[in-house]
């Protein structure tokens, strides 16, 4: 086994061996801060040792004992205090917790649902998740959003924080809570996905790196609850999307827009296991918002040239859409869906509630100025993209969008 294909297993193994300490022990940042030591353990000593018969077990036993070790040395530590404090002259017995079971059942959809816990915002669900279910190093996590380490450091360690004064306990939801904890799990999945996807900020389109481990979750969330319709719907939707990633920028990592992209280079391999997930899903699962994304993005995905777009079952859908998930969002994307199928003039119609909730946004002001541009009105769509360009703090999103204008002014 190659040091490669070690590091993969860490990193799937890494949240079954902290969900079984944090449920033994119940506190998690101990746990996790042993379970880290014991994965350097293992990177350190199984390449050049081989792998043990339960790699798993492995790593419980090894993060167990060191919980242990710092139980005991903490316990000591008090002793001493409170023998110093008395005046008793004697050492006693520090207890130590009981040895590390077997691994047993997965614990990764409670750890999850943990790290996903309301009392928490979902930037601080997004790196305590990718810290603790997704594997992935502090710097890692910070390099991917663009902040310093010590500020991710900060974010993870008040997160754990919060969680343990919130008294959350390792266990699963009860029936009435899970159906809500769930949803929150998957929209935190749906934003690291959408983060590496269309980087918010930054030099970069596009972190592979994150959407990635959006998709590798997502498929451990789809192992563990295989007939929820929303989590194949979720991953149907992220793989039909990633599948374009090679055709969305230049040589120069320059943006390519969905009309303008070669699709001969999308991904065929992740768009026939999306479409095949999602014509599984959804006539037997209870439809839901995702898979209706993920409906939207196999008609793209189907269409071999952008012109061959099937536009008004996309409306369809996105009406369907709004129905389950009315927000700004969607009413944006669905007016360019009108705007295809009735004219740019019905678009611009839809776009004009919106201003009050999206007049930050840069979307609505691009999406408006493209609307502009299909209806000839070509200094409105000016004025809207360099508005738009303004307002994006993604630089290829800014020198798109400065393009676009500029290809319009005489």
């Amino acid at each position: 086994m190659t040091t490669r294909d070690i590091e993969d297993l860490l990193r799937r193994l890494a949240p079954q061996v902290l969900a079984a300490l944090v449920r033994r022990y119940g506190n998690f940042e101990a746990a996790e801060d042993a379970v880290q030591e014991a994965l350097l353990a293992a990177a350190t000593r199984w390449p050049a040792g081989g792998l043990p018969d339960r790699p798993d077990g492995w790593l419980i036993t090894v993060a167990s004992r060191k919980l242990t070790d710092q139980f005991r040395s903490e316990q000591a530590s008090r002793q001493r205090a409170e023998r110093i404090a008395a005046g008793t002259p004697h050492d006693e017995l520090v207890a130590a917790p009981a040895d590390a079971e077997e691994p047993g059942a997965d614990d990764t959809l409670t750890l999850l649902l943990l790290c996903c816990h309301p009392s928490l915002t979902a930037p601080s669900q997004i790196a305590l998740t990718l810290r603790a279910v997704g594997g992935l190093t502090t710097a890692e996590i910070a390099k991917a959003f663009l902040v310093p380490e010590s500020t991710m450091a900060q974010r993870i360690s008040r997160a754990k924080q919060r969680i343990k004064a919130s008294g959350a306990e390792f266990h699963p939801p009860p029936p009435a809570e899970r159906a809500e904890r769930t949803r929150a799990v998957l929209h935190v999945l749906y934003l690291i996905f959408n983060e590496g996807y269309t980087a918010s900020s930054g030099p970069d389109l596009q972190r592979a790196e994150l959407t990635g481990e959006a998709i590798r979750l997502t498929r451990t969330v789809r192992e563990l609850l295989p007939d929820d319709g929303e989590v194949a719907g979720l991953l149907a939707l992220m793989l039909l999307i990633e599948a374009r990633r090679a055709a969305r920028t230049r040589p120069d990592g320059g943006l390519v827009p969905l009309a303008e992209q070669d699709r001969t280079r999308w991904r065929r391999a992740s768009i026939a296991e999306g479409i095949a997930l999602i014509s599984e899903t959804l006539p037997r699962a209870r439809l839901g918002p995702y898979q209706l994304q993920a409906a939207i993005a196999a008609v793209h995905a189907e269409a071999a040239r952008a012109e061959d777009t099937d536009w008004p079952q996309i409306l369809g859908l996105y009406r369907l859409l709004e129905d389950f998930d009315p927000n700004p969002i969607v009413t944006l994307n669905e007016a360019v869906a009108v705007a295809m199928v009735h004219g740019p003039e019905a678009g611009l119609a839809l776009l004009a509630p919106l201003d009050d909730q999206l007049s930050g946004h840069h979307r609505l002001h691009a999406v408006r100025a493209h609307l502009h541009e299909m209806a000839g009105d070509h200094e409105a769509a000016v004025a809207g993209y360099r508005t738009a360009a303004t307002l994006t703090t993604s630089i290829p999103e800014q020198q798109y969008l400065r393009a676009c204008a500029a290809r319009l002014t005489p």
